[in-house]
């Protein structure tokens, strides 16, 4: 059966294409369809919204992380007992990898999937030149069906008036939506964008539904609904394979509200190929799980509750044995921060130097500069072995100081900054801690993290 597939895009990045998802998703799913929610690109916070307010894992979608196999797998994988699926898209449409071509963007995996396109226009600062910006994005390419068209920020009945008076008979069939500025409904925002929601208490978690009622209530549903179903068959192969087989060995896993950055995707593998996981928190417990093969420490934002990762001396001393005893580890992003001597944060109110786990000889300084992009390495190493043409991406307002003159490393940068601008993931043992986040998509990855916590257990 063919079902609709909807990509919510946008012109640029900041027009409000999470939050449209946002109000798309919760309303659908309250009115009693069953929404598979995606997020094109490498993002981990938006998918944790979309789950919110859907019930349903979302998933990341990502060409240069997936290949084109890996992303029509996890797509078909993830969506074929859905109603329909809803899609956020990355930056602006047509937006990708590099000026040169799209490859990657929100519009080459639009077609790829056959999916109908919603474009989310900002109307702040503009009036009739937004008529001129809709044409420009829904003939440049043919191929592409740009099916809707909701305009955001829109800020007085007077100002809807006048995009109307601009619009021509095509874009106005296709409006669905006229989405008046409120400030009441900002998201809570820090400096690598959304708050995870791992994060938000109370009344916050309140205010995020309530911001996606408020989009809803003013988009066309019943449009969206009708909108075309797929021409593409879904692979049904996917729907009967066994998703865990006999465990092979046992794998700790980092998650709390420092550490929550993690393709689901990748767990999944890991579960699909044996692997029992066992969650920790390094702020609340005293010691990773026992009788543990492997350790998972993956991004975030250590530097927010640096000082409560700092007090627990008995969990950093339980990862720093478990390290020294060979403990096959990987580390991103804020996992690399935590394995470090300390963390230096000047730019806020708690400012100080927090000791962290110290298995690196280096520190981790925060700056108030951007490392944003995708990555390509070769990697070596007891951990990696070596592979060759690694992808990943990296995204993070810290480096590393200090560093010592005798350290390993298990990436060649080809790609990408890393850790210092020729090489990534400081190594020691069988423990790789890079800024580079990487998917599992890549099964020789997947492969050498399972045959080293295997060979871990037999030891």
């Amino acid at each position: 059966m063919q079902k609709p597939v909807i990509v919510i895009a946008g012109t640029t990045s900041g027009v409000g294409k999470t939050t449209v998802s946002m109000g798309i998703m919760h309303k659908l799913a309250e009115c009693g369809y069953m929404v598979q929610p995606f997020k094109i690109g490498p993002d981990f916070i938006d998918p944790c919204y979309h789950t919110f307010v859907t019930g349903r894992q979302s998933r990341n979608l990502d060409l240069w992380l997936m290949g084109k196999k890996g992303v029509l797998e996890c797509f078909d994988r993830n969506s074929w007992d859905a109603d329909l699926s809803v899609i956020e898209g990355v930056m602006g449409l047509f937006d990708g990898i590099s000026g040169k071509r799209n490859f990657g963007s929100t519009a080459h995996i639009s077609k790829i999937l056959d999916a109908s396109v919603i474009l989310v226009v900002d109307a702040a600062k503009t009036s009739h030149s937004i008529a001129a910006m809709i044409l420009g994005y829904t003939e440049l390419d043919p191929r592409l069906n740009v099916a809707g068209i909701i305009i955001n920020n829109v800020a007085s009945q007077k100002h809807s008036s006048m995009i109307l008076e601009a619009l021509g008979i095509q874009a106005k069939k296709k409006l669905l939506g006229i989405i008046y500025r409120n400030e009441e409904i900002r998201s809570l925002e820090r400096y690598l964008g959304l708050i995870p929601p791992i994060e938000i208490k109370g009344k916050a978690k309140n205010a995020i539904l309530n911001c996606a009622k408020y989009v809803a209530d003013q988009i066309n549903l019943d449009s969206i609904l009708s909108l075309k179903s797929s021409k593409r068959n879904q692979s049904t192969s996917y729907r009967l394979l066994k998703d865990e087989r006999e465990p092979v060995c046992k794998v700790a896993v980092a998650f709390d509200e420092s550490f929550n950055f993690y393709y689901y995707d990748n767990l999944s593998s890991l579960r699909k190929n044996g692997v029992s996981l066992v969650f920790f928190s390094p702020i609340k417990d005293r010691s990773i799980p026992i009788n543990v093969d492997g350790l998972l420490i993956g991004g975030g934002f250590p530097e927010i509750l640096a000082q409560r990762l700092e007090i627990n001396n008995s969990m950093k001393k339980s990862i720093h044995k478990s390290i020294v005893n060979g403990m096959p580890t990987l580390a991103e992003c804020g996992g690399l921060m935590y394995l470090t001597k300390a963390i230096n944060d000047n730019r806020r109110k708690n400012q100080g130097r927090y000791s962290m786990v110290g298995i690196f000889d280096t520190e981790t300084s925060m700056t108030n500069r951007v490392t944003i992009g995708y990555t390509q390495a070769q990697g070596s190493g007891e951990l990696m072995g070596r592979i060759s043409n690694i992808h990943g991406h990296e995204f993070h307002y810290s480096e590393l100081v200090n560093i010592s003159s005798d350290s390993q490393f298990s990436f060649d940068m080809q790609r990408g900054r890393g850790i210092n601008g020729k090489y990534d993931g400081l190594t020691f043992n069988t423990c790789v801690a890079s800024y580079m986040h990487l998917h599992f998509a890549d099964t020789r990855i997947l492969g050498r993290i399972l045959d080293r916590c295997i060979k871990y257990k037999r030891s």
